[in-house]
């Protein structure tokens, strides 16, 4: 079983019910392989906002892989804030845009270029309108068709989280402590636990081979 951290915007009710949909749907057609951390399921509007920050990228870290919402005509500031850490961390990631309109300033990925051309990241774009309209017909309602096209998208993203976890690490043996121990002190954790917590997580992966 591979932990996924799943990161996107949080802000509204269909960014709330479609991320717990799809991670639902993850879980699901993986049958438990692939399990979503959702850092809607983690906060409490009453912690500040370090401390809600801090668990974010704890929890990120401690994932062995990590799936990016990049949805919307400009890309949410935080998710780009862990998607990079996940880099900086050497964490195999999932770019998913399920947006069908166009942006960025290249004619590739359709955001910003300094997102895209990371080591151990792939991208997943699909036309979210295209695969609904597919799945309507009279005798189907719209939530049914709703649902199809969340098990479409699982599917898809399940076959790219597969071959992320197979891809080996860019991280050295030599240079993996001495990275984590930096990660451990960018974010100035409130909390001493966290940064010893930051290495502790080194361990775990190397005893799962995510890191050498």
């Amino acid at each position: 079983m591979f932990s996924v951290y799943f990161a996107g915007e949080l802000f509204s009710a269909k960014h709330l019910i479609g991320n717990a949909m799809l991670a639902e749907a993850i879980a699901k057609v993986s049958q438990d392989r692939f399990v979503c951390v959702l850092p809607q399921a983690l906060e409490h509007r009453q912690d500040t906002p370090k401390s809600i920050r801090d668990q974010d990228i704890l929890t990120l870290l401690d994932c062995d892989l990590a799936l990016f919402n990049f949805d919307g005509p400009e890309l949410d500031s935080g998710t780009v804030v862990e998607f990079l850490f996940a880099k900086f961390a050497d964490i195999p990631a999932l770019l998913l845009r399920t947006d069908f309109r166009a942006g960025g300033d290249q004619p590739g990925d359709p955001w910003n270029l300094m997102n895209s051309f990371y080591p151990r990241t792939k991208v997943l774009c699909l036309n979210s309108m295209e695969i609904y309209k597919s799945t309507l017909h009279p005798k189907k309602q719209t939530l049914e068709a709703a649902q199809d096209l969340v098990d479409q998208i699982a599917e898809r993203v399940i076959k790219e989280l597969d071959s992320l976890s197979r891809l080996p690490p860019i991280l050295s043996k030599e240079l993996a402590e001495p990275v984590y121990r930096w990660m451990s002190q960018v974010p100035a954790f409130e909390s001493a636990e966290s940064a010893q917590r930051v290495l502790a997580i080194l361990g775990k992966k190397r005893s799962k081979n995510l890191l050498p």
